[in-house]
């Protein structure tokens, strides 16, 4: 290796490095300490812009080519590598570039607009966390690293939403947008299943076009569409195409600043760099390339007739950078990458200068109304037309089937199951039986390792489903999604009873985190009484440490990357062979309610509309 790549290497380690180490400086300060918050930021958007314009010019002036290293290897089995890798070419230069150069503008806009707000601090930590998360998406060098960056942007995405947590719909669009969010990690997380399986180890990026080489030679493609499918899947959620669109208006709820830089330029496009970087994947399988096509024809058309007639600026940008982005997709599945990278740039940079103006184009809008208002002259309408608008004014009803087809039916399912919330102790004590039973049947012949394990996996997404859809205790449904960890767990121990240390990491990651959140849902009741999911509580906003506290608790029983449990999760996967489709189907579909179960809890004890007794709550269309 080149001691120009080797310095290279050392710099993109710096880089990276560079808004986490910022994030953890400014939980130091408090929220009224202003003027150490924006010397912070001022220095890390400085060094952030400086670093990737520097490493860009040298990384082009010495002509390094693909860069790419390990930096840290977590986790390693015979079986499985869990290692942290960095990767760098010229896609990697372009996002990071157009990343640094927006997160300078937003953070020095912020830092006046936020001025003597009440979450001063928490917006700029939870900003500096997000530039961390997306650098390990745009400098990640296998599908562990993007999916850690993954998961870190769907976090402070949903915590950005939510910014004004003592309002109903702030907290509901917020909750919404994660549950869209929460398809994509799965849909990313099989991927990584389905590819360690095909390749029978782990993959860098730099492989990508041996895995390509195998599809097309591999006289049984399932496989290979399993993965390009997958890939497509995560791709038009996270960057909200048709169906998926209408979780990116929704998401406007936050401060005009997160907006800008998540939902009109950066995060919003993550799709795009996700079907960009694994091109060499699905560009040979035609119904691939036909597929993203037709999708992203399919946003543009409906995301503009919808933004034509919004009455809210922020959901005409919204829908607008949707279309915009729809477009984008066509020109990466024509193969026009520099195109699709300009328009990128083009698009991300006008959003953001679009949300960040769009208060002073309201009022200037409002002022013109009331001194230059003419009514529009009256145009009849044919039935096309008119269709058309009504379909727009209804967003093509994108909300309510998403609701009606997806969701409610696993809602009205958990409601069956719903007596289990309200004694969990009978609902430990069948589990216990069950794996008993199931242990003599087995050692009879009457039960298969394979029929237990579809059995408790089957426990576990009957227990999660419940906690979904739980309206009584808090402490009940807290103690539902331990259960339904158990039932992963036995399930897991039939598959593979020998893998010690990986059933560890899992399950101690999990208990660590029920244990924490148990002590603090207790320490909140006898403070304010009973805790029940029937509505917001809101009580966050009398107990700020204890909500942080639980909402830690919250996101380490879900396997987010704080425990041991995120390595656990990841390594068991693989445990799960190609042949078991009912299981990887339960499996999928129990981790999809975990995380919106357990976030529900957090959402409706802590946040939403407080009220005591001397005070009102707010109506939910407020």
């Amino acid at each position: 290796m080149k001691l120009s790549e080797i310095l290279l290497d050392q710099i993109l380690i710096v880089f990276v490095a560079i808004p986490l180490v910022a994030f953890l400086f400014s939980l130091a300060w408090k929220n009224h300490q202003e003027k150490h918050i924006s010397l912070l930021v001022l220095v890390t958007k400085v060094a952030y812009l400086a670093f990737a314009l520097v490493f860009a010019a040298i990384w082009i002036i010495n002509d390094s080519g693909t860069l790419q290293f390990d930096f840290l290897t977590l986790y390693e089995t015979d079986a499985f590598v869990f290692a942290l890798q960095f990767y760098y070419d010229y896609l990697s230069m372009v996002f990071s570039i157009v990343g640094a150069f927006l997160f300078f503008m937003v953070t020095t806009f912020s830092k006046f607009y936020l001025h003597r707000d009440e979450g001063f601090k928490r917006f700029f930590s939870t900003i500096l966390l997000f530039s961390f998360g997306y650098n390990l998406i745009i400098f990640a060098g296998n599908f562990e690293t993007l999916f850690v960056g993954w998961e870190i942007i769907g976090l402070t995405s949903f915590l950005l939403i939510a910014f004004y947590r003592h309002r109903y719909l702030p907290v509901k669009n917020a909750y919404k947008t994660l549950s869209n969010y929460r398809l994509s990690d799965m849909a990313l997380i099989l991927v990584m299943w389905m590819v360690h399986h095909y390749m029978h180890k782990n993959v860098s990026f730099t492989e990508l076009p041996a895995i390509a080489a195998k599809i097309a030679t591999d006289e049984n493609q399932g496989a290979g569409l399993f993965i390009a499918v997958m890939i497509l899947f995560a791709a038009i959620v996270k960057s909200a195409q048709f169906p998926f669109t209408s979780w990116l208006p929704r998401s406007m709820e936050g401060p005009t600043s997160s907006t800008a830089i998540f939902y009109g330029s950066l995060s919003v496009h993550i799709g795009v760099f996700v079907l960009l970087r694994t091109m060499p994947i699905w560009e040979p399988l035609p119904v691939i390339k036909w597929s993203v096509l037709i999708f992203g024809a399919l946003t543009a058309i409906i995301s503009t007739t919808i933004s034509r007639i919004q009455t809210s600026v922020k959901t005409q940008i919204a829908y607008s950078s949707a279309a915009q982005i729809g477009l984008i997709f066509i020109e990466v599945a024509l193969g026009w990458e520099t195109l699709a990278l300009i328009h990128f740039a083009g698009n991300a940079f006008l959003r953001t200068y679009q949300l960040l103006v769009s208060p002073s184009v309201l009022n200037y809008l409002l002022h013109h109304q009331i001194f230059h208002y003419h009514p529009p002259l009256d145009k009849p309408l044919g039935r096309i037309q008119a269709t058309i608008y009504s379909l727009g004014v209804k967003e093509w009803n994108m909300d309510i089937n998403m609701y009606r087809y997806v969701w409610s039916p696993f809602k009205w399912i958990g409601k069956q199951f719903g007596f289990l919330g309200n004694q969990p102790f009978f609902a430990f004590l069948l589990m216990s039986v069950l794996l008993r039973g199931t242990s003599m049947l087995e050692k009879r012949n009457y039960l298969t390792a394979a029929s237990s394990t579809t059995l408790f996996f089957g426990i576990a997404l009957v227990l999660t489903l419940a906690a979904f859809s739980f309206r009584g205790k808090a402490q009940s449904a807290w103690k539902l999604l331990l259960l339904a960890h158990l039932g992963l767990f036995f399930g897991f121990g039939t598959t593979a009873p020998e893998k010690q240390t990986d059933m560890f990491l899992y399950m101690g990651g999990i208990l660590a985190a029920f244990l924490a959140g148990h002590f603090l849902l207790r320490f909140t009741e006898k403070k304010q009484g009973e805790l029940t999911l029937n509505q917001f509580s809101g009580l966050g906003f009398m107990h700020k440490n204890t909500a942080l506290a639980f909402l830690l608790s919250t996101i380490g029983i879900i396997g987010f990357p704080i425990t041991t449990a995120f390595i656990g999760i990841d390594v068991l996967f693989t445990y799960i062979e190609t042949s078991q489709v009912l299981d990887m189907v339960l499996l999928t579909l129990t981790f999809i309610f975990l995380e919106l179960a357990a976030i529900r809890i957090y959402l409706r004890v802590y946040l939403g509309p407080y009220q005591d007794e001397h005070g009102v709550i707010a109506f939910r269309s407020s």
